[in-house]
């Protein structure tokens, strides 16, 4: 059976105490509505829905970015979650298939309680979870293994709060069962608002079966303030940390070490502290990331070394062997293998070739203000300490600066580019020069 998601994305998340929407917060380098997204995909859904409300225009984009094909539809009015599933009714209109609720500030449902929660018997089915503390949760009434009804907690007499086993707020059902389940609701209630709680039990009403797939309370976690947020990202820096360590990486301070939702680290890589991995970032085995390094939308090749302290910007390219030191930022460029650069440079938009070697204190100068221009340093080449390569410019193989030279020409190769003031010394100067400082000094003091 075909499967639709329907995400539900409109809550306002007055608690954030935030101008962005809820949903565009971020766990893991990925906003919570990414994360809905991405877990959906294990369903391969043959249509995908976003139901936004508050900050739709911001969330839209988001979704558009990350899942072109999705369809977006809003909520205009906030009265309640099965209100906001209703309007996905006519995106839904011509499918014939399971519909999967979803939330967009829940970011932690596994792929495994997914594909199970799809493929249920009932006619309808409720992601259940045995709470540590159920207080404000609602509550899912069974008998044997059907589901009775969901009792909000606002809504229950004291023997229902009693009941640990809670409602996550996901459901399925067939698409046929969904709606006509919701155009039956009303809003008598606590809130005065549609709850799609309330499907389950109009179900049953309507002779139709109900039923519960449970998951650990750890996948249910939904953020509605800074410290949920904070939590999870917790939560899913210990998992992430775990998966790494499992798959044969040596974080040398696990809890420093900050990982993305989509970083990738091979074997026998060694992470040294403090070590930060934005989104987009792959390992290859062997690599050495040094303490204090911060690294964003970058490849490193096997064997690579990075750090400390040095920083890899988006299109960071690094080849195996590749020595990229203390205190140097690349940005857009491929550092080729066996090439280094060891300390206290700038390599943007270039490509430097194999074994070459960049002296500390070089500076590709790759902005004029308006364009950006790229820099081409052949293999083997040398490049002095305190080189400024004004691009667009290009090094030959095995060719060489002196320190200091200004570069604006390209050089042959083999060729030595030598392009600084020469040096006069003037006898006795310095000392001439400071006694009139001092005296200015003195005189001023006085």
């Amino acid at each position: 059976m075909q499967t639709a998601l329907v995400i539900l994305a409109a809550g306002m998340g007055s608690r954030m105490k935030s101008k962005r929407p809820k949903v565009l917060h971020e766990v893991g380098g990925l906003s919570l509505i990414g994360h809905a997204l991405h877990s959906g995909k294990a369903l391969k859904p043959a249509r995908a829905i976003v139901v936004t409300g508050h900050g739709a225009d911001a969330v839209e984009k988001e979704v558009a970015r990350l899942a072109p094909d999705t369809i977006c539809v809003r909520q205009s009015e906030q009265l309640g979650t099965g209100h906001a599933v209703d309007q996905a009714r006519e995106a839904l209109a011509d499918f014939d298939g399971q519909v999967v609720i979803l939330y967009g500030d829940t970011p932690f449902i596994s792929e495994d309680t997914l594909r199970a929660l799809s493929t249920a018997p009932a006619d309808i089915t409720v992601l259940g979870f045995e709470a540590a503390d159920p207080a404000r949760y609602g509550r899912l009434l069974t008998e044997g293994d059907a589901l009775l009804e969901i009792v909000e907690a606002k809504d229950a007499t004291p023997d229902q709060l009693a009941i640990t086993l809670c409602n996550s707020g996901v459901m399925a059902a067939r698409r046929d069962v969904m709606f006509d389940m919701i155009a039956k609701l009303d809003t008598n209630n606590a809130s005065g608002e549609y709850y799609l709680t309330d499907v389950p039990g109009l179900a049953r009403a309507a002779g139709l079966s109900a039923g519960v797939v449970t998951c650990p309370e750890a996948e249910t976690l939904g953020i509605n303030s800074r410290a949920d947020l904070a939590f999870a990202e917790g939560v899913f820096q210990t998992a992430a940390r775990s998966r790494a360590m499992a798959g044969g990486a040596t974080l040398q301070d696990p809890a420093s070490t900050y990982f993305s939702f989509d970083t990738v680290i091979g074997q026998d890589v060694v992470v040294g502290p403090h070590v930060v991995f934005g989104p987009g970032v792959k390992v290859e085995d062997g690599a050495d990331i040094r303490a204090f390094s911060h690294l964003e939308a970058t490849h490193v090749g096997a064997g690579a070394q990075v750090g400390p302290y040095a920083r890899l910007r988006p299109g960071a390219e690094l080849g195996a062997g590749a020595r990229i030191g203390n205190f140097v930022e690349i940005k857009n460029a491929t550092i080729a293998q066996g090439a280094k650069v060891n300390h206290l440079s700038y390599v943007g938009d270039a490509h430097v070739g194999e074994a070459a070697n960049i002296g500390a204190g070089t500076i590709t100068c790759n902005y004029d203000g308006v364009m950006k221009h790229r820099t081409e340093i052949g293999a083997g080449a040398f490049v002095g300490s305190n080189t400024l390569l004004v691009a667009p410019v290009k090094m030959g193989a095995e060719s060489m600066t002196a320190s200091g030279t200004v570069v604006t020409k390209d050089i042959p190769d083999g060729a030595m580019a030598i392009g600084r003031a020469d040096t006069v010394n003037k006898p006795g100067f310095a000392r001439k020069l400071m006694q009139i400082l001092r005296a200015k000094k003195a005189k001023r003091g006085s």
